[in-house]
């Protein structure tokens, strides 16, 4: 064969072979929700949201595609939302039967241990985007299971540094009658201790205020809250309230003027929030908000950084192997872009993502903690939640 053959040869078989190689690659995120009941609305200007977290998982699968375009990669998100009572295993067989290996887990505690016990899970990646439980990072942590939602001890570390920052360390906790209330105030207890403040009054709320909105009803709060906070002298009264049931009627009512912070009030310690506009969080903002038609949530927040990491992986790996991408997001070598001012990392001792906390007011961002002056071994970040040194997580 002649030369001139032999490189008509090789110009035909490379242009077979440079469309296979160019070829986009798709990388398929699951993303596993569940029907939950609405709460009440406790003022008109709340809105009803029933899609939170899967807008989040939305935006992010679209930025992840856009990125993926320059590497030929292409990312596309499978959607499952549980009904009432059903359970999540068979949802998580067909992720698996369909070679699914990463999964936004928007998922409460209990339905999320199901779901990382499912078969096939042991496969997978389980991102929990939903769930605040300290025990979910402890004794019933899992291999297969990253956490990209705040714990409630990061979230009251966060408020406390910044309370005992402003020298405000004499507490009044005010905890509701909910297990999660509960747990949320033990949190709070933990990280009083911690942190060098005094919770010199503590007490559960036990009153049923009148509805706010009800004609009236601002005279009965008036004066049946001044009567459950007539408690002696305190900095500012601490509320775990996440049913958000009695919170949010607290401030301007309390027998003795002082801020309320916590679950709700003029201080909330949070993942994220609506008011952030720094480190280049507008532009997320607005992104979402033209996706959504509202504003973005924490659990929204938490679902795009668990598709957003995925991406990131595959980005910097130039790969789309599920086995490279799991490995690398549990390495030092880790960091996601998350419009905090500082790279998120997963903590390689129980799977939280380290970010700061956010500080907010109810219009506008107050602080970021960790606060100045907290400082650490690693990294400031690990002030924040359970450290290594006192983990029980064994996984």
């Amino acid at each position: 064969m002649s030369l001139m053959r032999l490189a008509l040869v090789f110009v035909g078989l490379l242009a077979i072979a440079v469309p296979a190689l160019a070829e986009p690659r798709t990388m398929v995120i699951g993303y596993l929700g569940e029907q939950r009941k609405l709460p009440l609305p406790l003022g008109p200007l709340d809105e009803a949201v029933t899609d939170d977290g899967l807008q989040g998982a939305r935006l992010a699968i679209a930025d992840d595609a856009g990125t993926g375009r320059f590497l030929g990669q292409q990312f596309r998100l499978q959607e499952r939302v549980l009904k009432p009572g059903e359970a999540p295993a068979e949802a998580v067989n067909a992720f698996a039967a369909a070679g699914i290996s990463f999964v936004v887990a928007d998922l409460d505690a209990a339905q999320l241990l199901q779901a990382s016990a499912a078969p096939g899970a042991e496969r997978m990646m389980l991102f929990n985007s939903r769930d605040p439980d300290d025990s979910l990072r402890q004794e019933d942590c899992r291999r297969n299971v990253l956490h990209t939602i705040p714990s409630r001890a990061m979230l009251a570390d966060a408020l406390a540094q910044y309370l005992v920052w402003k020298g405000w360390q004499h507490w009044f906790l005010l905890t509701g009658p909910h297990p999660d209330d509960l747990a949320m105030a033990a949190a709070f207890r933990r990280a009083a201790t911690r942190f060098g403040a005094q919770i010199t009054i503590e007490k559960p709320w036990t009153f049923r205020p009148a509805n706010g909105r009800a004609d009236t009803g601002h005279v009965t709060l008036q004066t049946e809250i001044p009567a459950a906070t007539q408690v002696g002298d305190y900095d500012v009264l601490v509320v775990a309230d996440e049913a958000d049931e009695f919170g949010a009627y607290l401030e301007g009512r309390t027998a003795l003027p002082r801020t309320v912070a916590g679950t709700q009030g003029l201080v909330v310690a949070t993942g994220w929030s609506a008011v952030d506009e720094e480190w280049g969080a507008t532009q997320l903002q607005d992104r979402f908000h033209k996706l959504a038609g509202r504003w973005m949530l924490p659990s929204d927040y938490a679902a795009w950084l668990a598709v957003r990491s995925v991406g990131e992986a595959a980005t910097r790996l130039h790969s789309l192997d599920p086995t490279a991408i799991a490995k690398y997001l549990r390495s030092d070598d880790f960091l996601l872009a998350g419009f905090k001012g500082q790279g998120l990392s997963f903590r390689p001792w129980d799977g939280q993502m380290r970010q700061p906390i956010l500080i907010a007011g109810p219009r506008l961002l107050v602080s970021s903690s960790p606060q100045p002056g907290f400082l650490h071994q690693r990294t400031p970040l690990d002030t924040l939640g359970i450290d290594l040194e006192e983990s029980t997580c064994k996984r």
